[in-house]
């Protein structure tokens, strides 16, 4: 079979593998669709400090159940179209202990810790295959990037009478936007970036601030009359968009990290303990976000081809890294096509 691997930072080849077969309990699944995400950006230029080399990347994934191994409960057929929870858990660490399980301390994701998706065929767990008769394949591999901003949602105890503002509006971002819509708040988008600040308005934001070309603080006062956001959900991974979560939220607010910075990051301290916030982080996603994420894509409401910034077969996936390198702003979600 075919598969993408990363050889080192800034060397990608397509590769022949030998195709795996399910053992007891898996599942063997043809691969449709595989999104490349910021973490297999990252491994591309060797800024990823959990992965070692080489690497098959992928982890955002759409497809097809080609054969049940020894004990796979009756309801998964082959034929069925599924998406997969790409983390495990080691039932024994602190994390698990409290139900915690997407932040195992000895989690390992697909395309990460170990070989991912971007091949054409993969065998897990049935325990992480999910069916969603609803989603089609393009569908299905957003599901996955959708919910780690749906997570920093839960994490962040949004309520209706909440305003939420979301520094940065990639597709970690676009998650935590919809999120904070479906529990009824009211959202305001900030990024940099004119084109994803458009889309975070299609998901329905309530108001766009690009912060290079706006006063984000006097901007955020206008909004919000002087009080600053509820809370804050930063997915920029960026040391100037860590400050000013802390800087912005309202007194006793709540700030949510997901973005991973390049650099260690000061504040101003006295922040926390005036405003007395809870900041808190955000790791991967639950079950429960998967259906959340389901159930929201089930509504019709995504604006999904605005989403796909470009669609590429296996052999093309190289240079699709290379142009994201170099003009990262431009890319909402870059897919990698396995169908025949």
């Amino acid at each position: 079979m075919k598969a993408v691997v990363i050889r080192k930072p800034g060397s990608v080849s397509v590769v022949k593998m030998d195709s795996p077969r399910p053992a007891s309990g898996e599942v063997l699944i043809r691969i449709q669709y595989v999104g490349f995400c910021g973490s297999d950006l990252s491994t591309f230029l060797g800024k990823n400090p959990m992965v070692q080399y080489p690497r098959v990347p992928g982890h955002e994934i759409s497809g097809i159940i080609e054969e049940k191994g020894i004990g796979v409960p009756e309801e998964l057929h082959a034929g069925d179209l599924v998406t997969v929870i790409p983390y495990t858990s080691c039932g024994q660490c602190v994390s698990c202990r409290r139900g915690r399980y997407n932040a195992c301390r000895h989690n390992q994701t697909l395309g990460v810790q170990r070989d991912g998706a971007m091949q054409e065929y993969i065998t897990v767990p049935w325990q992480k295959v999910l069916k969603a008769p609803g989603l089609n394949e393009l569908e299905l591999v957003m599901v996955e990037p959708l919910t780690v901003g749906f997570h920093a949602i839960d994490r962040g105890g949004v309520e209706k009478s909440d305003v939420v503002m979301v520094l940065g509006c990639g597709m970690i971002g676009a998650g935590a936007i919809a999120g904070a819509l479906q529990c009824g708040a009211k959202v305001i988008a900030v990024d940099v970036d004119d084109h994803k600040l458009d889309l975070a308005g299609k998901l329905g934001a309530h108001h766009a601030i690009n912060s290079v070309k706006e006063n984000l603080h006097e901007t955020l006062a206008e909004l919000t009359g002087g009080e600053g956001p509820d809370v804050v959900i930063e997915a920029a991974g960026n040391p100037v968009t860590y400050r000013a979560a802390v800087d912005e939220v309202a007194f006793t607010g709540r700030v949510v990290c997901i973005g991973y910075t390049g650099s260690e990051v000061s504040f101003a301290t006295r922040l926390f303990v005036q405003k007395e916030i809870d900041i808190r982080g955000s790791r991967n996603a639950t079950p429960d976000d998967f259906r959340r994420v389901i159930e929201y894509l089930e509504q019709g409401d995504f604006p999904l081809e605005n989403m796909i910034t470009r669609i590429v077969k296996p052999d093309e996936a190289a240079n699709a890294l290379r142009e994201w390198t170099e003009e990262p702003g431009s890319v909402m979600n870059i897919l990698v096509d396995f169908k025949p």
